[in-house]
């Protein structure tokens, strides 16, 4: 799932191939919005909260969208062959004198009343990690409002703080050298303290990079996302991988059992062994 800085980067491409353009093509390819034209207006900005796109249009109006698992915008030249994905998936296009932008495979696509909606489009976040409104502050406060809840959930709350997917939510916990199965109250009030902002330094440290890294190494990009049985990079041991969630929302977690004290699932039995003699 895209996150906080891929979401913000998005925001940018098309704010720079639509912004201040009239539209001469509008078409939104859901039932509901099927109708609705927005060809001769303009776009004022594109900005992007948390992991939502606002794209602001002339009379009121926002394009609300969000790229949750697959989903994607591009951004073409005039003739330029689209490549984003079969025809069918095609759930948005926008499109000036200059560039089309086409949104693929987007879950939740909605025009919305700009003063009246986009509140109860994305009110419910908390601070932005990447945006004007960012209160690290507050984000302590909500995250700490729950206690006993698992430190790697708490992170991918958007209510708490906007921004954090899964690969964040894995190398946030292996920095501060605790497993993501952590209670939020058992984290050492140093670490608790210091977490928002770590947060933002990550995120504000990817936000212009084409290669997501956490480790500031080259060839050597994330500290444990994506690097189950290979080693660590601090201490050699290998990386493991479990499911974290409440059954309907489970991920891929991954830690360094070493290098991030604290619960965390049994190791699966391998397959092929019995049970030691």
């Amino acid at each position: 799932m895209p996150e906080g800085d891929t979401v913000w980067q998005a925001a940018r491409r098309l704010h720079d191939a639509l912004a201040g353009r009239v539209l001469v093509r509008s078409d939104l390819r859901v039932p509901r919005f099927a109708t609705s034209d927005l060809t001769g207006r303009s776009v004022l900005d594109v900005t992007a909260r948390g992991k939502h796109l606002l794209t602001r249009i002339e009379g009121g109006l926002t394009l609300h969208s969000h790229l949750r698992m697959d989903g994607s915008w591009r951004i073409y030249a005039p003739g330029q062959r689209w490549n984003g994905g079969p025809a069918h998936q095609i759930r948005a296009v926008l499109a000036n004198a200059e560039r089309t932008a086409v949104g693929y495979r987007l879950p939740v696509l909605e025009l919305i009343r700009t003063e009246d909606e986009e509140d109860r489009a994305v009110g419910h976040l908390g601070p932005d990690l990447l945006g004007p409104d960012w209160d690290a502050d507050l984000a302590l406060a909500n995250l700490a409002e729950d206690p006993g809840r698992e430190l790697g959930e708490a992170l991918l709350d958007q209510r708490n703080l906007a921004g954090i997917g899964n690969v964040f939510k894995s190398e946030l916990c292996f920095l501060l050298n605790v497993t993501p199965w952590l209670p939020v109250g058992e984290l050492p009030a140093d670490r608790m303290a210091s977490l928002p902002e770590l947060a933002r330094k990550l995120l504000e440290f990817n936000r212009d990079r084409a290669v997501r890294n956490t480790t500031g190494r080259r060839g050597q990009d994330l500290y444990v996302y994506g690097r189950a049985r290979r080693p660590c990079l601090r201490c050699g041991t290998p990386i493991r991988v479990a499911e974290q969630g409440d059954g309907s929302r489970e991920r891929p977690t991954y830690w360094c059992p070493v290098c991030q004290p604290g619960p965390a699932p049994e190791p699966a039995p391998r397959a092929g062994r019995g049970p030691a003699r």
